[in-house]
């Protein structure tokens, strides 16, 4: 399975969050709530995030990638596929199917470096790169394994 099978989804990335109508800070309706489902969410987790039905503005639906100024690279040839970066991305920009780490979905990454800080591999199997890097020169680039000190 490809990675654009995993994100086929006709909802998927088409909205771009920040191009709506602009409110001032004293317009904003006091707690308000954005739901991320349309209908009813018992038992979602066990659902496929393609299989959910998202509210319109929910970030799966939304894409952010216009935001993002520096992006994480990832390098299958270290991965260990402990699943930390999947855990613990905030927007689930990290694409796994059956406990392997199969690549990043850069619609919605904000570029925020958390699955960076939570790699455990040496080297990183994530690290940052400038927005317009190219893919293949940052993976040149990658550095080799470090060496612990001894003291």
């Amino acid at each position: 399975m490809g990675i654009g099978n995993v994100l086929s989804n006709d909802k998927r990335g088409m909205i771009e969050l920040g191009a709506e109508k602009k409110v001032g800070w004293d317009e904003v309706t006091h707690g308000m709530v954005l739901h991320s489902f349309e209908d009813d969410a018992t038992n979602i987790s066990s659902q496929k995030a393609e299989d959910r039905n998202y509210a319109q503005f929910n970030s799966y639906v939304a894409t952010v990638a216009s935001w993002r100024v520096v992006k994480p690279v990832y390098n299958r040839d270290i991965c260990i596929d402990c699943q930390n970066c999947w855990v613990y991305c905030p927007d689930t920009s990290i694409i796994s199917r059956d406990k392997q780490m199969l690549g990043i979905d850069y619609d919605h990454c904000k570029g925020c470096g958390v699955c960076v800080e939570v790699c455990p591999t040496n080297p990183k199997s994530l690290l940052m790169f400038a927005e317009l890097h190219n893919l293949e020169d940052a993976i040149a680039s990658w550095p080799e394994k470090k060496k612990k000190e001894e003291n």
